[in-house]
């Protein structure tokens, strides 16, 4: 999958309480929760942010508790992926669970501005900024499978339902 879009650039050590604050948490939606992604840091990302930007960040971006509600809010808005130099652990699997592509390659992270235009392929982990091209790991088939689906959910019923379909047609 490509994508094209503005880069939304944040520090080191975002946390999930400010990618989306503690009150929304009884909230559940997509819908719901993305109107409130980065309002405890950012108040106006919303107002700015369109479909297809990309939100890059430093070390251990998405620190803090292991809420799926940031990594939902933030697919929510509309960014098509997250660049950042590391991840924490768990928002890292929360991410991919829900199918949004996080990338590392802290080379992209050093060498972008804030509303820098981005072109990716998702699939191959390649960007490109400002005409230089970044490679970041691409992901296993398998988690390609997952993203491709729209998380794991999606991706469990999809093999779920082949397994049917086979088995009632044989």
């Amino acid at each position: 999958m490509n994508v094209k879009g503005a880069i939304h650039l944040y520090g080191a050590h975002i946390d999930t309480d400010v990618i989306l604050p503690g009150k929304y948490l009884n909230l559940h939606t997509p819908e719901d929760l993305g109107p409130h992604c980065m309002e405890g840091l950012d108040p106006t990302f919303t107002q700015r942010v369109r479909a297809g930007d990309v939100m890059i960040a430093g070390n251990n971006f998405g620190t803090g508790s292991s809420r799926e509600h940031a990594p939902i809010a933030i697919k929510a808005v509309g960014i098509s992926c997250i660049v950042a130099t590391s991840f924490a652990r768990i928002f890292y699997r929360n991410a991919i669970n829900i199918g949004l592509p996080v990338f590392e390659c802290p080379e992209l992270v050093a060498a972008v501005k804030n509303g820098d235009e981005i072109s990716a392929d998702l699939m191959q982990g390649l960007f490109v900024v400002n005409g230089t091209s970044y490679q970041a790991k691409k992901f296993p088939p398998y988690i390609q499978g997952i993203i491709n689906a729209g998380g794991l959910v999606p991706f469990v019923r999809k093999q779920l339902s082949s397994r049917e379909s086979f088995t009632t047609t044989s």
